[in-house]
Protein backbone atom coordinates (compact mmCIF):
# COMPACT_ATOMS: atom_id res chain seq x y z
CA UNK A 1 0.00 0.00 0.00
CA UNK A 2 1.92 3.25 -1.15
CA UNK A 3 2.24 6.21 1.53
CA UNK A 4 -0.78 8.91 0.38
CA UNK A 5 1.86 11.50 1.90
CA UNK A 6 4.83 10.70 -0.60
CA UNK A 7 5.71 8.55 -2.94
CA UNK A 8 5.47 4.69 -2.33
CA UNK A 9 6.47 3.91 0.75
CA UNK A 10 8.64 6.86 1.61
CA UNK A 11 6.84 9.94 3.40
CA UNK A 12 6.27 13.12 1.78
CA UNK A 13 9.75 15.37 2.72
CA UNK A 14 9.03 19.25 3.67
CA UNK A 15 11.02 22.00 4.65
CA UNK A 16 9.91 25.00 6.38
CA UNK A 17 11.26 28.66 6.26
CA UNK A 18 10.21 31.21 8.41
CA UNK A 19 11.42 33.77 11.14
CA UNK A 20 8.83 32.87 14.13
CA UNK A 21 9.34 29.77 15.51
CA UNK A 22 5.71 29.37 16.59
CA UNK A 23 4.88 29.54 12.83
CA UNK A 24 7.84 26.79 12.02
CA UNK A 25 6.54 24.68 14.94
CA UNK A 26 2.73 24.94 14.17
CA UNK A 27 2.99 23.70 10.73
CA UNK A 28 5.24 21.16 11.30
CA UNK A 29 2.96 19.46 13.65
CA UNK A 30 0.26 19.78 11.61
CA UNK A 31 2.49 17.62 8.34
CA UNK A 32 4.13 15.30 11.19
CA UNK A 33 -0.01 13.88 12.04
CA UNK A 34 -0.36 13.36 8.53
CA UNK A 35 2.66 11.40 7.94
CA UNK A 36 4.96 13.71 6.24
CA UNK A 37 7.95 14.21 7.13
CA UNK A 38 9.30 17.55 8.21
CA UNK A 39 13.19 17.28 7.66
CA UNK A 40 14.31 20.70 8.54
CA UNK A 41 13.24 23.78 9.46
CA UNK A 42 14.64 27.48 8.58
CA UNK A 43 14.95 30.78 10.15
CA UNK A 44 15.77 32.44 7.19
CA UNK A 45 16.48 32.39 3.82
CA UNK A 46 20.24 31.35 3.69
CA UNK A 47 19.03 28.22 6.33
CA UNK A 48 16.71 27.23 3.83
CA UNK A 49 19.22 27.42 0.96
CA UNK A 50 21.55 25.14 2.70
CA UNK A 51 18.72 22.74 4.50
CA UNK A 52 17.69 21.98 0.73
CA UNK A 53 21.22 21.23 0.00
CA UNK A 54 21.53 19.15 3.31
CA UNK A 55 18.09 16.87 2.92
CA UNK A 56 16.66 17.10 -0.73
CA UNK A 57 13.07 17.74 -0.05
CA UNK A 58 10.15 17.36 -2.42
CA UNK A 59 8.77 20.58 -0.82
CA UNK A 60 9.38 24.09 0.94
CA UNK A 61 6.67 26.09 2.57
CA UNK A 62 9.00 29.22 2.36
CA UNK A 63 8.20 32.81 4.02
CA UNK A 64 8.83 36.10 1.58
CA UNK A 65 9.90 38.18 4.64
CA UNK A 66 12.79 36.72 6.59
CA UNK A 67 16.17 38.89 8.05
CA UNK A 68 19.46 37.88 6.24
CA UNK A 69 17.76 36.67 3.36
CA UNK A 70 14.56 36.90 2.08
CA UNK A 71 12.51 34.24 0.56
CA UNK A 72 12.43 35.47 -2.42
CA UNK A 73 16.26 35.38 -3.12
CA UNK A 74 16.24 32.27 -1.55
CA UNK A 75 13.45 30.77 -4.07
CA UNK A 76 16.11 31.73 -6.91
CA UNK A 77 18.71 29.83 -5.42
CA UNK A 78 17.13 27.02 -4.67
CA UNK A 79 15.20 26.73 -7.79
CA UNK A 80 18.51 27.72 -10.04
CA UNK A 81 21.37 25.71 -8.06
CA UNK A 82 19.24 22.20 -8.21
CA UNK A 83 18.80 19.89 -11.16
CA UNK A 84 15.49 18.64 -10.13
CA UNK A 85 15.02 21.02 -6.80
CA UNK A 86 11.44 20.89 -4.59
CA UNK A 87 8.06 22.82 -5.18
CA UNK A 88 8.13 25.85 -3.70
CA UNK A 89 5.07 27.20 -1.44
CA UNK A 90 5.48 31.27 -0.52
CA UNK A 91 3.88 31.72 2.77
CA UNK A 92 2.74 35.57 3.64
CA UNK A 93 0.33 37.28 5.78
CA UNK A 94 -0.90 39.58 2.41
CA UNK A 95 -2.56 38.37 -0.59
CA UNK A 96 -1.12 40.87 -2.95
CA UNK A 97 2.50 41.54 -2.22
CA UNK A 98 4.78 42.09 -5.07
CA UNK A 99 7.51 39.70 -3.53
CA UNK A 100 4.80 36.99 -4.24
CA UNK A 101 4.70 37.93 -7.61
CA UNK A 102 8.65 37.83 -8.14
CA UNK A 103 8.05 34.44 -6.44
CA UNK A 104 5.85 32.70 -9.10
CA UNK A 105 7.67 34.49 -11.86
CA UNK A 106 11.18 32.62 -10.27
CA UNK A 107 9.13 29.49 -10.53
CA UNK A 108 7.61 28.97 -7.10
CA UNK A 109 4.13 26.69 -7.43
CA UNK A 110 1.90 29.03 -5.39
CA UNK A 111 1.09 30.62 -2.40
CA UNK A 112 -0.20 30.00 1.22
CA UNK A 113 -1.51 32.95 3.42
CA UNK A 114 -0.31 32.26 6.89
CA UNK A 115 -4.12 31.84 8.28
CA UNK A 116 -4.37 28.82 6.28
CA UNK A 117 -6.52 25.91 7.75
CA UNK A 118 -4.61 22.93 8.86
CA UNK A 119 -6.82 21.28 6.12
CA UNK A 120 -5.48 23.45 3.73
CA UNK A 121 -2.15 23.16 4.35
CA UNK A 122 -2.47 19.47 4.14
CA UNK A 123 -4.25 19.44 0.92
CA UNK A 124 -1.50 22.44 -0.77
CA UNK A 125 1.62 20.05 0.23
CA UNK A 126 0.08 17.35 -1.57
CA UNK A 127 -1.01 19.40 -4.35
CA UNK A 128 2.06 20.99 -5.44
CA UNK A 129 4.00 17.95 -4.43
CA UNK A 130 1.62 16.16 -7.28
CA UNK A 131 2.87 18.39 -9.39
CA UNK A 132 0.41 21.10 -9.20
CA UNK A 133 0.16 24.83 -9.30
CA UNK A 134 -1.81 26.28 -5.83
CA UNK A 135 -3.39 29.38 -6.79
CA UNK A 136 -6.59 30.97 -5.91
CA UNK A 137 -7.82 31.95 -9.15
CA UNK A 138 -9.44 35.69 -8.15
CA UNK A 139 -6.59 36.18 -5.17
CA UNK A 140 -3.40 35.42 -8.48
CA UNK A 141 -5.42 37.53 -11.05
CA UNK A 142 -5.38 40.75 -8.79
CA UNK A 143 -1.70 40.23 -7.71
CA UNK A 144 -0.54 39.92 -11.47
CA UNK A 145 -2.84 42.45 -12.12
CA UNK A 146 -1.62 44.91 -9.83
CA UNK A 147 2.30 43.89 -10.30
CA UNK A 148 2.66 42.44 -13.99
CA UNK A 149 3.39 45.84 -15.27
CA UNK A 150 5.27 47.20 -12.25
CA UNK A 151 8.11 44.73 -12.28
CA UNK A 152 11.50 45.15 -13.03
CA UNK A 153 13.15 41.74 -12.32
CA UNK A 154 13.54 39.14 -15.09
CA UNK A 155 10.24 38.24 -16.45
CA UNK A 156 8.93 34.98 -18.33
CA UNK A 157 7.82 36.68 -21.91
CA UNK A 158 7.81 33.65 -24.30
CA UNK A 159 6.89 33.29 -28.09
CA UNK A 160 3.12 31.80 -27.89
CA UNK A 161 3.86 31.78 -32.18
CA UNK A 162 4.37 28.42 -31.12
CA UNK A 163 0.72 27.27 -29.70
CA UNK A 164 -1.66 25.98 -31.82
CA UNK A 165 -5.09 27.73 -31.31
CA UNK A 166 -6.54 24.76 -28.94
CA UNK A 167 -3.28 25.55 -26.99
CA UNK A 168 -4.08 29.03 -26.88
CA UNK A 169 -7.44 28.68 -25.91
CA UNK A 170 -6.14 26.25 -23.25
CA UNK A 171 -3.59 28.73 -21.79
CA UNK A 172 -6.44 31.44 -21.83
CA UNK A 173 -8.56 29.51 -19.48
CA UNK A 174 -5.70 28.15 -17.18
CA UNK A 175 -4.81 32.08 -16.67
CA UNK A 176 -8.61 32.47 -15.75
CA UNK A 177 -8.12 30.00 -13.16
CA UNK A 178 -9.85 26.97 -14.46
CA UNK A 179 -9.08 23.26 -13.41
CA UNK A 180 -9.01 20.67 -15.84
CA UNK A 181 -12.32 19.11 -15.43
CA UNK A 182 -13.37 22.96 -15.93
CA UNK A 183 -11.61 22.82 -18.79
CA UNK A 184 -12.84 19.50 -20.39
CA UNK A 185 -16.72 20.92 -19.32
CA UNK A 186 -15.93 24.30 -21.41
CA UNK A 187 -14.01 23.01 -24.53
CA UNK A 188 -15.78 19.64 -24.25
CA UNK A 189 -13.24 17.40 -24.86
CA UNK A 190 -11.72 14.57 -21.99
CA UNK A 191 -10.16 15.32 -19.09
CA UNK A 192 -7.16 13.34 -20.13
CA UNK A 193 -7.18 15.21 -23.59
CA UNK A 194 -7.01 18.07 -21.42
CA UNK A 195 -4.04 16.81 -19.86
CA UNK A 196 -2.28 16.31 -22.76
CA UNK A 197 -3.03 19.80 -24.17
CA UNK A 198 -2.00 21.77 -20.84
CA UNK A 199 1.90 18.97 -20.92
CA UNK A 200 2.11 20.20 -24.51
CA UNK A 201 1.49 24.08 -23.32
CA UNK A 202 4.32 23.89 -20.11
CA UNK A 203 6.66 21.97 -22.50
CA UNK A 204 6.32 24.84 -25.51
CA UNK A 205 6.62 27.81 -23.20
CA UNK A 206 9.64 26.11 -20.73
CA UNK A 207 7.47 27.05 -18.00
CA UNK A 208 6.71 24.23 -15.03
CA UNK A 209 3.15 24.76 -13.48
CA UNK A 210 -0.41 27.14 -13.64
CA UNK A 211 1.45 29.88 -11.74
CA UNK A 212 3.86 30.69 -14.38
CA UNK A 213 1.47 30.11 -17.00
CA UNK A 214 -0.79 32.31 -15.58
CA UNK A 215 2.31 35.19 -15.38
CA UNK A 216 3.24 34.35 -19.41
CA UNK A 217 -0.92 35.11 -20.24
CA UNK A 218 -0.50 38.41 -18.33
CA UNK A 219 2.89 39.61 -19.61
CA UNK A 220 2.44 38.59 -23.43
CA UNK A 221 -0.90 40.28 -23.24
CA UNK A 222 -2.94 36.93 -24.06
CA UNK A 223 -5.19 38.27 -20.91
CA UNK A 224 -5.22 41.91 -19.92
CA UNK A 225 -5.92 43.42 -16.55
CA UNK A 226 -9.51 43.89 -15.69
CA UNK A 227 -11.13 41.50 -18.09
CA UNK A 228 -13.40 38.84 -17.32
CA UNK A 229 -12.04 35.93 -15.04
CA UNK A 230 -14.42 33.79 -17.52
Amino acid sequence: MTNPAGDGDRPLRVVIADDQALVRTGFAMILAAEGMDVVAEAGDGAEAVDAVRRTRPDVVLMDIRMPHMDGLEATRRILTDHPDPPRILILTTFDLDRYVYAALSAGASGFLLKDVTADRLVAAVRMVRAGDALLAPSVTRRLVERFAKQQDTATLHRDLSTLTPREMDILRLIARGLSNQELARQLQISETTVKTHVTRVFTKLGIRDRAQAIIVAYETGLITPGSSPR
